[in-house]
């Protein structure tokens, strides 16, 4: 178990616009991720060092989207003005955490624009919609490649601040948040309101950005 990922919803003036302020500060390019055929969203990809990576997600004008757990997430987090939705954890296995949450994972795919497609299954939207602090867990497919295999950056990701309880993680996870990464450090903070994903600092080349 591992940190892969971390979502943010786009601002009110779309993927495209948000994805690219986000990439300036950061000095990495975006790459255009494609449509979530089954929840209604499409995301940019900014590609990360260390096999991570920061997803810029949208809804879509489609009926699935309100159906679909992750479509309700991201419309939630828009409508609020867009930032920070959640982190996302990758498994070997994810039928060990089917067993511990009582339900099953979902399956997900989209396909670039070149032509490449991802495929994963993934588990935990609607504890995160719940507790925003609480990540959830993505199972890429043997077959499929990761998205930050295009990376060029040497941007890492250095620090996670969340609101919430280290406890409450901790018991979703079934180990300690900081288990999940040997270079990021998790930071715990009293929410001020709701908790959930309040900032992440990356490490770049010019210096710690935190956004």
């Amino acid at each position: 178990m591992r940190l892969d990922h971390v979502s943010y919803a786009a601002e009110p003036d779309g993927s495209i616009a948000t994805a690219e302020r986000l990439a300036a500060r950061l000095g990495v390019d975006p790459v255009y991720g494609g449509v979530h055929p089954r929840f209604g969203t499409r995301n940019i990809i900014l590609p990360l060092a260390h096999e991570r990576y920061v997803e810029i997600v949208e809804v879509l004008d489609h009926p699935v989207t309100d159906k679909a757990p992750f479509g309700q997430a991201v419309r939630l987090r828009s409508e609020q003005g867009g930032g920070w939705m959640g982190w996302v954890v990758c498994v070997d296995d994810i039928r060990e955490v089917e067993q511990r949450v009582g339900r099953e994972a979902v399956a997900g795919n989209r396909t670039r624009p070149d032509g490449v497609t991802h495929t994963w299954r993934q588990l935990g939207v609607k504890g995160l919609i719940a507790d925003p602090q609480l990540p959830f867990f993505v199972q890429w497919d043997e077959d499929s490649v990761h998205p930050s295999t295009d990376a060029t950056s040497e941007v890492t990701i250095k620090q996670l601040t969340i609101g919430g309880s280290p406890d409450r993680v901790r018991d979703w996870l079934g180990m300690d948040a900081d288990a999940t990464s040997s270079v990021i450090d998790f930071e715990f903070v009293a929410p001020a309101g709701h908790p959930g994903l309040l900032a992440v600092t990356f490490q770049t080349p010019t210096g710690d950005v935190t956004i």
